[in-house]
């Protein structure tokens, strides 16, 4: 690499890092969290049984906490690391596309992206598909451009199969390949080349692929795809989701990229440029496919398509280039706005499904050392294994083994009559329910409010509620001198009959 793109990388690996302990960890990094604690036996028998795709990153991310601690710290820095691998060879595959110009405007369009630096701040394996994605595009390229050396399509077959065992619908960017590979009609012994390295690199990622289809009950759903979706896409690859930009800027920033990006087709007024080869099927066929197979199941989360992110950056850049210079000012001058706001929101610490870290806050400002604790919605009882100092000596009268005890993702539930059993002798309860992944309907519904009725027959009423970002807590207590009909009263000691905190 040259001197900049280690710089840009620099730049992108930085970007990661500030305000990286901001936001509060969620489902999918607390998990993240509660495995990389795990012993190697453990973590085997965990990804033996469920969530096998996601085996290679929890072993990096075990080895991380072996040689650090577990932390939101340490398990979010390999992401940002990764981003800036990306960034990096992003700018050195603008290079080879187009020259140096390309390369010098790729790499830092993809490091400012927002998007790009949510995902260097989640201790999950997306940012690692991407480094990955960007990589093999990159070995293809080499391959194509005449470099069809045995070195070379090895480097490519061993990107396919880093992608594939980082997350397996990476895979589908060998479509997107193949594709280019249509467009630019390389001759007969690369476009061979190509093929046996796609499925060398493919029959290496066989074995997850095997397992993972027997482990596909574990996947959870997306929101369906709409006629809307391919726009709701883009745009969150400009600036994901949790309200982080106000629509009249999220239209604004879209705007303006799709102008960069269709310059380059106005100006040329011919066969539009090997960038256009590479980035467009990369940018379009991952999420078509993903689309199709959403009918089967919902499976559409934009997370997955991660890796499409470096494609959208190359147009962009590519686009820019054709533009006069003040055009280009001027747009890079009308993105900059959002994309600061966007910045700054994403590092907020409520910019995540779950404000984990107001709930701690609650649960210490509020409550006494002989509470107990009763969690309902997925997963949310491993909130006490990220935050184990916070919930010492709390009870969980829901659990009946940990998640690391029953080698699986979620706790084991205690028994119906050993829950009312522990309810019937516990004064005070804190109900801890995380909704953003419970469903209104269907079964995710029915365990609530089975968990509701044994809290009354419990004889507990609740005394205090508080609402935070995908989380609820409730203090049930027993009905006692300061409270009448199952009501709080101000001889409680405080301001108010409840006390209801909501932080959006």
């Amino acid at each position: 690499m040259c001197a900049l793109d280690w710089a840009v990388a620099a730049f992108a690996f930085a970007l990661g890092l500030w305000g990286n302990t901001g936001p509060s960890p969620w489902t999918d990094e607390i998990v993240t969290m509660d495995v990389a604690r795990r012993s190697w036996s453990q973590l085997f028998t965990l990804v033996g049984r469920v969530d096998a795709v996601h085996a290679l990153h929890y072993a990096v991310m075990h080895l991380v906490g072996q040689v650090t601690s577990v932390t939101e710290f340490t398990m979010r820095v390999p992401s940002a690391a990764a981003i800036a691998v990306a960034v990096a060879g992003t700018a050195r595959l603008g290079r080879s596309l187009a020259g140096p110009r390309l390369g010098v405007w790729a790499g830092p369009a993809l490091a400012v992206a927002p998007t790009a630096s949510r995902y260097a701040q989640e201790g999950r394996s997306f940012a690692f598909a991407m480094a990955a994605a960007v990589l093999a595009t990159g070995a293809l390229v080499k391959v194509l451009g005449s470099d069809v050396r045995r070195r070379r399509l090895v480097e490519y077959a061993l990107c396919v199969a880093l992608l594939g065992w980082f997350n397996v619908i990476g895979l589908l960017l060998i479509p997107a390949h193949l594709t280019t590979v249509t467009w630019l009609r390389p001759g007969r012994r690369a476009t061979l080349g190509v093929l046996t390295a796609q499925a060398t690199g493919t029959a290496a990622v066989t074995p997850l692929l095997i397992v993972g289809v027997c482990q596909r009950s574990a996947v959870g759903e997306a929101p369906p795809v709409s006629a809307g979706t391919p726009v709701a896409f883009l745009s969150w690859l400009l600036t994901p989701g949790q309200d982080t930009l106000l629509p009249a800027l999220r239209i604004l920033l879209l705007s303006s990229v799709l102008v960069a990006c269709l310059a380059q087709l106005v100006r040329r007024r011919g066969t539009p440029s090997v960038v256009w080869a590479v980035g467009v099927p990369w940018l379009a066929v991952p999420p078509a496919l993903l689309a199709l197979a959403a009918v089967i199941q919902p499976v559409f989360a934009y997370r997955y398509l991660l890796l499409c992110l470096p494609a959208l950056a190359l147009l962009l850049a590519s686009g820019l280039l054709h533009l006069p210079w003040p055009a280009r000012m001027a747009l890079v001058l009308t993105m900059s706005a959002p994309l600061v706001l966007s910045h700054r929101a994403i590092r907020l610490e409520e910019s995540r499904p779950w404000d984990t870290k107001a709930a701690v806050r609650i649960l210490h400002a509020h409550g006494a050392p002989e509470d107990t604790v009763l969690f309902t919605g997925a997963r949310c009882g491993l909130i006490s294994t990220a935050y184990h100092e916070a919930f010492a000596g709390r009870t969980d009268l829901g659990r009946s083994r940990t998640a690391a005890e029953a080698n699986g993702l979620d706790d084991l539930p205690a028994p119906s009559d050993t829950l009312a059993h522990r309810l019937a002798h516990s004064p005070r309860v804190w109900h801890i329910a995380c909704t953003h992944l419970s469903a209104d309907a269907g079964p995710a519904a029915e365990r609530a409010a089975a968990q509701e009725q044994r809290i009354r027959a419990a004889g507990l009423r609740p005394f205090r509620h508080f609402k935070v970002r995908g989380i609820e807590l409730t203090l049930e207590i027993r009905p006692g001198p300061h409270m009448r009909d199952g009501r709080v009263h101000a001889d409680d000691g405080a301001s108010d009959a409840r006390d209801i905190i909501v932080r959006r």
